[in-house]
């Protein structure tokens, strides 16, 4: 009997199955984290109903908890123990494989063979793991407490029954031997009287007769996953001629209903949340793109993040051959938003994007994209970016945006996170100053964490807790856009009249020309 309960691999407390929640955040599709999900599970299928995507919707509120899922993702960085836990996912699919299989058979001869099988691969998936993990000499507290376990497990008394249980009754099946003879539509199933086997004579016999390739007439048989009633017949008699093995095989289905232990099944359901994800950034990783823990501090005036990016848009560049250019931010002493101005086209809602997702993985516990990051783990996250008018709706556009920016900042708290890309757009200027203004002042009053991207300069510079982030073009040619963003003061205008300069119609330019 084990005697030490063995934490989750993905919860310090596991939380129940109502608290996970079955729908993605409404902010999802606004950073492109529905990308990041769905490409990271396409292919891994459901284990019984189990669906991997609700871990990566629900962003964790602890700093420890945080910890924990880095410490074994960073486990899962070691080759050792990511073949060791690899190696046990992939033989554990095949068990799930074959028991999914038995659910719809109805020979019992054949639904206890298939058992038997599904049983001794447990066996071995176990065996192997508990081996692999012990050499790997494990680092995090999940993944240590895993290794215990599974040695445990694997030298227990039942394990060793089971094992004990499942090599008797194989290798009882494997002692049957019977022949078939088929005499036009009669087929006789007899126990074997001691009938040579000539197969191994005839392929020597004929061995000499070879003479080199030559075409193959055979015709390939289809697979199948249960027998046919021909089979079902035949496999009928052999187990009235060998009716004690096939009791045995029967008796053992019974008493292993079910064989798999409940720490190695939930470990078998989680542990694709890491294996997913490491799986997902590896191509960004290969190209020479940094991803890092993050630090999670206490206070947004310590946070930042060095040489991050959109891991959506890397994911497509990176495939493409194109060249991801990275950002950085940073907060100090009253700075809580950052208000990105510069030319369309810059870079801003990429930059939008990659903050919303930083501060999304990181409270997944996951790697992050970047040198390095430090982040706050936020209570709510909201997003608001542009959406098309409904035609069906009554409200304009400038309508729908203070409808949904008032429930926003009615729901916010200071330890929230907004991401607002280019809002009050319907409007005129004079308008979107004056709303844009109202919007951070009361951003600032909340105190949450902000992105606010805008064509507003003014806006910029409002107060304190403003950060003026600028998208930037090239020196030379201003129609160039470099899609790095600077700390610097807002100075939209100053675009224009390079590209006016460029093209030869700025006022000087065209003064000089009218005056001739």
């Amino acid at each position: 009997m084990l005697t030490m309960s063995v934490p989750s691999v993905l919860w310090l407390a596991i939380p129940g199955d109502a608290d996970l929640g079955c729908s993605a955040p409404s902010y999802f599709s606004d950073l492109n984290l529905d990308q990041v999900v769905e490409g990271a599970v396409a292919g891994l299928d459901q284990l019984d109903g189990w669906d991997i995507r609700p871990v990566y919707y629900r962003r964790l509120s602890d700093q420890d908890e945080v910890r924990y899922r880095q410490e074994v993702f960073s486990d899962l960085e070691r080759r050792d123990v990511l073949d060791a836990v690899s190696g046990f996912a992939d033989a554990m699919r095949v068990v799930r494989g074959l028991l999914a299989s038995t659910s719809d058979l109805s020979h019992p001869s054949e639904t206890g063979r298939w058992h038997l099988d599904a049983a001794w691969s447990y066996l071995q998936a176990v065996d192997t793991l508990a081996e692999a993990l012990v050499a790997a000499d494990t680092r995090s507290r999940a993944m240590r407490a895993l290794a215990w376990y599974v040695a445990e497990l694997a030298a227990s008394q039942r394990f060793g029954e089971l094992r004990s249980d499942c090599a008797y009754v194989r290798e009882r099946l494997a002692s049957v031997r019977y022949c078939v003879h088929v005499r036009g539509l009669s087929i006789t199933v007899t126990e074997c009287g001691g009938e040579p086997d000539y197969s191994a004579e005839l392929q020597w016999t004929f061995a000499r007769f070879r003479q080199g390739l030559a075409r193959d007439y055979r015709v390939p048989v289809r697979d199948r996953e249960r027998l046919d009633h021909v089979e079902a017949q035949v496999l009928d008699r052999v187990a009235m001629l060998f009716a004690s093995e096939f009791t045995e095989l029967e008796e053992f289905r019974a008493k292993w209903q079910d064989f798999v232990d409940p720490v190695l099944d939930r470990f078998d359901r989680e542990v694709p949340f890491y294996l997913t994800y490491l799986s997902w950034i590896q191509p960004l990783r290969s190209a020479g793109l940094p991803m890092c823990y993050p630090e999670v501090v206490p206070r947004p005036e310590e946070a930042g993040a060095h040489d991050s990016f959109d891991v959506v848009l890397a994911r497509k560049l990176v495939a493409e051959g194109g060249t991801v250019v990275t950002n950085d931010f940073s907060f100090a002493g009253e700075e809580r938003i950052l208000v990105v101005t510069g030319p369309n086209q810059g870079g801003k809602t990429t930059f939008a994007r990659m903050f919303g997702q930083l501060h999304h993985l990181a409270a997944l516990g996951c790697p992050v994209p970047g040198a390095a990051a430090r982040l706050r783990l936020c209570d709510q996250m909201f997003t608001h970016f542009h959406r098309d008018e409904d035609l069906d709706s009554t409200a304009g556009q400038l309508e729908d945006d203070l409808r949904r920016i008032r429930e926003i900042l009615l729901s916010a708290t200071a330890d929230s996170v907004l991401v607002v890309n280019e809002i009050f757009t319907s409007t005129t200027l004079r308008d979107a100053t004056f709303l844009g203004r109202i919007l951070i002042e009361r951003a600032c009053e909340i105190g949450l964490v902000c992105v606010y991207v805008t064509f507003v300069d003014e806006l910029a510079s409002l107060n304190a807790s403003t950060v003026s982030m600028v998208s930037t073009v090239d020196l030379g040619d201003p129609s160039i856009r470099t899609f790095k963003l600077l700390r610097r003061p807002a100075d939209g205008r100053s675009y224009a009249v390079a590209i006016a300069r460029k093209y030869g119609v700025s006022y000087e330019q065209l003064a000089e020309r009218f005056a001739r």
